[in-house]
């Protein structure tokens, strides 16, 4: 059975967002779950590092796939092609990924800042009180915002 190379590395591309998104996930239920049993002090900062953890996490994550589809955008190389191609796509994951952890170290974007300020902001809150600070916070703006309860 012959596969294409570029189908091997989509599949194995696709198989990493997903062992990815799921980290992800798991990172912020926890969070979610340690912090509804209201804890002690110390054990909130540990929550809020584990917060901004995951904050960096998702940006990475984002950061990652910004630089993917922006290097799709640039021709092939005709030499990458062929035996040297499937190392080729591995080296060029990896340096995308670092990449992207090297701009979410360095405070590139800002997004896990303002993820983490935006999460800790609403933890512990149900969905009902962010609904009615978010429409607070439009009347006070002159802002119409469509709440989650209004959706429904």
């Amino acid at each position: 059975m012959d596969f294409d190379t570029s189908y091997l590395t989509t599949l194995s591309n696709q198989a990493v967002s997903d062992a990815n998104t799921a980290r992800l996930k798991n990172a912020l239920s926890d969070i979610s779950g340690a912090n509804n049993g209201k804890s002690s002090s110390k054990a909130l900062s540990a929550d809020d590092e584990k917060l901004m953890d995951a904050c960096k996490q998702f940006e990475s994550y984002f950061v990652e796939q910004m630089y993917k589809q922006m290097m799709a955008t640039v021709p092939d190389d005709p030499l990458d092609s062929g035996s040297n191609s499937m190392l080729v796509d591995y080296y060029k994951d990896n340096l995308v990924k670092e990449y992207a952890s090297q701009t979410t170290e360095q405070e590139g974007l800002g997004l896990a800042k303002m993820l983490y300020e935006q999460m800790k902001r609403n933890l512990g809150q149900t969905p009902e009180e962010i609904d009615a600070k978010a429409a607070e916070a439009a009347a006070e703006t002159g802002v119409n915002v469509t709440t989650s309860s209004e959706d429904e």
